[in-house]
């Protein structure tokens, strides 16, 4: 499981993480204006967007598709699936609550 941090400043972000908490770059799409941190077996990703909306907590599944179809069946709110740069594919998905929580695929 990963937590995923929306920030306003990538840089700003990426400075406080990396030099202030001691999390390590693992990854960055500037483009995309995204990133990936690592500190010992926690690993968070900021990405730059706006609005009020927090963090999510994103789950590694071995098939997006095949989850996204069990969870429909079983009634649950499910997003609309995204594939970000042929590396990974990502759903929302919605807790009775309305709390969302990310699945991510791992694209190879």
């Amino acid at each position: 499981m990963n937590v995923w941090y929306r920030v306003r400043d990538l840089d700003a972000g990426r400075a406080f993480y990396v030099d202030v908490l001691g999390f390590e770059e693992t990854f960055a799409d500037e483009d995309a204006r995204w990133l990936r941190l690592r500190r010992g077996d926690m690993e968070i990703a900021l990405w730059e967007a706006r609005g009020d909306e927090g963090g999510v907590a994103s789950v590694t599944v071995p098939d997006v598709r095949v989850e996204v179809d069990r969870l429909r069946a079983a009634g649950v709110e499910v997003g609309v699936i995204v594939e970000l740069h042929g590396q990974v594919r990502i759903v929302d998905v919605f807790d009775p609550d309305g709390n969302r929580i990310q699945l991510t695929e791992e694209v190879t």
